[in-house]
């Protein structure tokens, strides 16, 4: 074997010190500095497989707070329309409950108005009858030449009266 090491012109001392070189670096390299750059690798493969798994999370919980969203803003809607439905029937009841009583107090101002104008008719005639009957008296008596007593006259005044009422 040297023979063939002397053909390639390499020395056998130098190759075994290098040979021995490079098993110490290897060993130093294994003990002090792959474990760091392992333990780096793994912590950072770590973190990114954290990461991975909390932007899963996250995308859950996002399309879990959509759907909560969602479901609340369809339930406000149908909230909202039920209050609006409500207030309708409230105000349609109200303004009926309104124009019933408009119309009871208009039916009431009506038909009070209707009695005073009635009372105030009667009152008129009774107060034209009175004045005819007085004028009719005195009529009577210029004719007669002669005047006669309270109760007679009143006699002949409701006796013409109720000949002509007819």
């Amino acid at each position: 074997m040297a023979a063939f090491l002397e053909a390639f012109g390499v020395d056998a001392w130098k190759l075994g010190f290098q040979i021995v070189n490079f098993l110490i670096l290897l060993f130093l390299l294994n003990r002090y500095l792959f474990p760091r750059v392992l333990r780096l690798i793994d912590e950072r493969h770590s973190k990114l497989s954290q990461g991975l798994e909390d932007a899963e999370a996250a995308a859950r919980d996002r399309d879990l707070a959509r759907a909560e969203r969602e479901t609340a803003l369809t339930e406000a809607r149908r909230e909202s329309e039920e209050l609006v439905a409500r207030a309708a029937k409230t105000a349609e009841a109200t303004g009926a409950e309104i124009l019933a009583a408009a119309r009871a107090s208009a039916e009431h101002l009506t038909s009070r108005a209707r009695e005073e104008i009635e009372a105030e008719k009667l009152r008129a005639l009774a107060e034209i009858r009175g004045e005819v009957a007085d004028l009719a008296l005195e009529a009577a008596g210029k004719l007669v030449g002669t005047e006669m007593n309270a109760p007679t006259q009143r006699r002949l005044v409701d006796q013409f009266l109720a000949e002509h009422r007819n």
